[in-house]
């Protein structure tokens, strides 16, 4: 089972050391930033002049920064430069970076979601491949306060036109899914001290990692999966299984009077903070984790860490921390059913808020149990705006 896997222990082992270490010394965390900038000179250097000039794009261009998109990128193109188009040493170099940047679990996470890439391109869903339109749902409207998931009207590129991006159609079947169509990007010189952002994404996937100083921040990101659930050589992967069971674990771990406070009397059917909606507010709902048990409590961190735990134990201890002692102030929302099989991806929506946190859960109608869109933001700290405005 996926809970006994040995390096999920581990992961969990690492969470809790996280939580009783608390933030992470300057010394370790300013290393860490050493570690990143070195794995990024070393990818940069395996590039031509040109291609360096196609990854690399101003710390202040805001366009770049909010290019991204639960959509495949045929639909809505990212910036910089894919996998695809890098030689074998690029791409191990780019890989390294990922992995220097990232948690085990984070890059354990990001290369399932590309592998499911990989299953939907071979296998489709289970409603058939998908054709020439955009995936149902895939960033349509969402229920509840907050309006709906994608940009508003002249806003940024939360999803597409009808037709693809500037009227043209998608691009052709061979360049829609797979794992080697992700992209990575750089706004600003990466640096051990002046603020600079790394970018990797594509289809179901955006990290917004900015780096300032000692000071790592991963939002807003978005995760996702469609299959959420699949085979390879005869193992089940679901990358976004522990968001799942963790949560049902939780709602399952209230009473009925803080069940009645946690489940919400209306339906939300998709992201409310998806791509597009940078910058905008909802108010909390639901149950306030004040009235959880330290139980409840520390299963609710496990499942925030899920998010947080992508970046490297620098950043997640710090970031950790920081939502650790803001517990109390955090909500938890539920909508949806209440009642899902053991080992199957739940079809609910569920929210996670605090001052300095906002972490949405949506599965999507067309597939509920295998397509899943994932939401983790700071709203007063996406994008490292405040390290970057103080110069750390």
């Amino acid at each position: 089972m996926y809970t006994n896997h040995p390096w999920n222990i581990t992961r969990r082992l690492g969470v809790l050391l996280t939580l009783m270490v608390g933030i992470a010394s300057p010394a370790l965390a300013q290393e860490t930033t050493q570690q990143v900038v070195r794995a990024a000179d070393a990818f940069l250097a395996t590039l031509t002049d040109t291609q360096r000039q196609k990854v690399m794009y101003s710390f202040d261009d805001n366009q770049q920064r909010a290019r991204w998109s639960n959509f495949p990128t045929g639909f809505v193109p990212r910036g910089g430069m894919r996998l695809k188009d890098m030689n074998a040493a690029q791409r191990t170099a780019a890989l390294s970076l990922m992995k220097t940047v990232l948690s085990p679990m984070g890059y354990e996470k990001v290369n399932q979601i590309r592998m499911a890439d990989d299953d939907f391109k071979a296998n489709g869903s289970k409603h058939g491949p998908r054709g020439g339109g955009p995936p149902p749902n895939g960033n349509g409207p969402a229920g509840g306060p907050g309006g709906q998931n994608g940009p508003p009207p002249g806003g940024q590129s939360g999803g597409p036109p009808p037709g693809g991006p500037s009227g043209r159609p998608p691009l052709a079947g061979g360049d829609m899914f797979g794992s080697d169509l992700y992209y990575i990007s750089f706004l600003g010189k990466p640096s051990i001290t002046d603020p600079w952002m790394l970018q990797f994404g594509g289809h179901h996937l955006a990290l917004n990692i900015t780096i300032a100083g000692k000071n790592g921040v991963m939002t807003p990101s978005l995760t996702g999966a469609q299959p959420a659930t699949f085979q390879v050589d005869g193992k089940t992967i679901r990358p976004l299984g522990k968001e799942s069971d963790l949560a049902f674990a939780l709602l399952q771990s209230l009473d009925a009077q803080q069940r009645k406070q946690a489940i919400l009397n209306y339906q939300v059917s998709d992201l409310v903070l998806g791509p597009g909606q940078d910058g905008k507010r909802i108010t909390p709902e639901g149950l306030r984790v004040s009235q959880m048990t330290d139980k409840q409590k520390a299963m609710l961190l496990d499942l925030i860490a899920e998010w947080a735990g992508i970046m490297n134990n620098a950043a997640a201890s710090a970031r950790m921390a920081q939502l650790k002692a803001e517990l109390d102030q955090t909500w938890f929302a539920w909508s949806g059913g209440t009642s899902f099989a053991s080992g199957t991806n739940i079809t609910a929506y569920y929210r996670i808020q605090g001052p300095h946190l906002v972490i949405e859960y949506a599965p999507q109608s067309d597939e509920p149990t295998n397509h899943v869109h994932t939401i983790y933001r700071d709203p007063t700290n996406d994008y490292g705006q405040l390290f970057a405005a103080k110069g750390q």
